[in-house]
């Protein structure tokens, strides 16, 4: 199978278009299902004639074989907690059929198609938030996704819970029939962290961007000096992360008529003999630092898409089949260190974005700092009404949890499985939260925009903005207009948050 890039991934994940899997990789898999098969007789084999984990020191009678794999399956689908949403679920399955489809694993071709058909039908099994340690990879979670290829457990299918084993009927499907080692190879490997880490990175690729414009729109307020964001000045640093975004911060301000060049200001004959500017010489770090802050950002997200890209083009369970080499190799691709790792830092770099857009958003509410502004953009009666103050609550609140949810989980090992898993990844916790991390970032995010935009008004610069500003102010007063007069703003918030992890610049 040819590399899937993380672009032809995010493609499948959020597209409603087919995903055609060609007759050449089916056949490449049906080779490594044929290879096992002969090889596998009169061998010793984990998970094909022995227990599973601790319990592979016992061989498994050759007439209880098939049991063994229906075993795995039924005895691990023990998850607990929520349902995950369904996108989740689809790239879950998604990478475990990339996985598969590495010709590695040893199963038959009907895995692979079978799971093309509930991906490309819309057909999500219930996969429970907990359950995984991480190692041996996503074993309950994948166990629930298996559990439903076998025709058991519930499904959900165009917006309703079912039994899986009525919609498959429904769809002219017959459940997954055991050969080999199919139950070990659903359940064994990283596809759900993977699943969740893919969708938490392009979520997190779009909130960076709108931090960025935030960020120039936010200096556009300020009628801040632009010297923050030359080419120059960020050049010198040599992290490209910092450039990138300096760059990128240049491009979409190059038509603002709000920011003042230095040079035609502080370096002008008229400012000589003055002992006090009213303008701020230098604007504060949440302003004119955005390049060096979100620019590390960016490098987090570049190192955690490729490593995503490597993982689903990997075979992640055990044993590995080689039908080159013509052997089978016991290891421990499934452990989830890579995936866990990339969540954690991932998680940091959005609380700190985070922790940006709340220190810009005080900005804009604190009249004795920016010295522009009414206190909370309040443009009603001071004292009567009380303009954004409340919205700060929800802001700082949510940016606080982030903070809080952002200690390492990857370090966070607890072994278990009677010591057989005596150093585990925690993977799938780790993209969870990760993932609450991504949400709140857009709940202050949102905020933010809406602030943004309702200083915009009390300073009447709409007219003044560079082009991106301008659209964006255009979106959220679409869906929130200029106010006055107190208002419930938590709708509002939720139609600005949506939109912003729908559309971006």
């Amino acid at each position: 199978m040819k590399k899937l890039k993380f672009e032809e991934i995010e493609n499948i994940v959020f597209g409603d278009t087919q995903w055609i899997v060609g007759s050449d990789d089916l056949q490449g898999v049906e080779e490594c299902y044929l290879f096992l098969k002969e090889f596998a007789s009169e061998k010793v084999i984990y998970g094909i004639n022995t227990g599973f984990g601790p319990m592979a020191q016992w061989r498994v009678d050759d007439k209880h074989l098939r049991d063994l794999q229906y075993n795995i399956i039924r005895s691990h689908s023990t998850g607990a907690g929520e349902a995950l949403d369904d996108v989740y679920v689809k790239a879950a399955m998604i990478a475990r059929t990339t996985n598969l489809l590495q010709c590695r694993s040893g199963v038959h071709p009907s895995v692979v198609k079978l799971l093309l058909e509930f991906i490309n039908r819309g057909i999500f099994p219930y996969i429970p938030e907990h359950g995984s340690v991480g190692a041996s990879g996503d074993l309950v979670q994948l166990a629930h996704i298996a559990l439903t290829l076998i025709g058991e457990g519930k499904v959900h299918y165009k917006g309703v819970w079912r039994a899986s084993a009525d919609v498959m009927k429904e769809c002219g499907m017959e459940p997954l029939q055991i050969h080999i080692r199919e139950g070990l190879s659903i359940t064994n490997g990283t596809s759900v962290m993977t699943g969740i880490s893919a969708v938490n990175q392009h979520y997190a690729e779009r909130l960076l961007w709108h931090a960025v414009l935030a960020s120039v729109w936010m200096n556009e307020i300020a009628g801040s000096y632009d010297d923050w964001m030359a080419e120059e000045l960020n050049g010198v640093r040599r992290q490209p992360g910092q450039q990138v975004v300096a760059s990128r911060m240049r491009e979409l301000a190059k038509d603002s008529r709000c920011l003042i060049k230095r040079e035609h200001h502080l370096y002008s004959e008229e400012q000589k003999g003055k002992n006090y500017f009213e303008h701020k010489v230098q604007a504060y770090y949440s302003l004119r630092c955005t390049p060096q802050i979100l620019g590390p950002v960016y490098d987090t997200l570049m190192n955690s898409r490729s490593v995503l890209e490597n993982e689903f083009n990997s075979a992640c369970d055990n044993p590995i089949v080689d039908p080159v080499s013509r052997n089978v190799y016991h290891g421990g691709n499934f452990h989830g260190d890579y995936i866990s790792l990339e969540a954690d830092k991932v998680k940091i770099a959005i609380t700190r974005l985070a922790m940006t857009m709340e220190r810009q958003l005080n900005y804009l509410f604190h009249d004795r700092i920016n010295g522009i502004l009414p206190p909370f953009l309040n443009m009603g009666v001071l004292g009567l009404n009380y303009g954004m103050q409340a919205c700060q609550f929800t802001a700082t609140s949510t940016t606080a949890e982030c903070q809080t949810l952002s200690m390492p989980n990857y370090v966070h090992s607890i072994p278990n499985n009677n010591d057989n898993q005596d150093i585990v990844s925690m993977g799938t916790n780790s993209s969870l939260l990760c993932k609450r991390v991504i949400d709140n970032a857009y709940q202050v995010l949102a905020i933010h925009m809406i602030a943004l935009a309702q200083a915009t008004d009390c300073l009447k610069k709409a007219d003044a903005l560079c082009g991106a500003s301008r659209r964006m102010y255009e979106k959220v007063r679409g869906i929130i207009p200029l106010f006055v007069e107190d208002t419930p703003f938590y709708q509002e918030i939720a139609e600005v948050e949506n939109m912003l992890k729908k559309e971006w610049e």
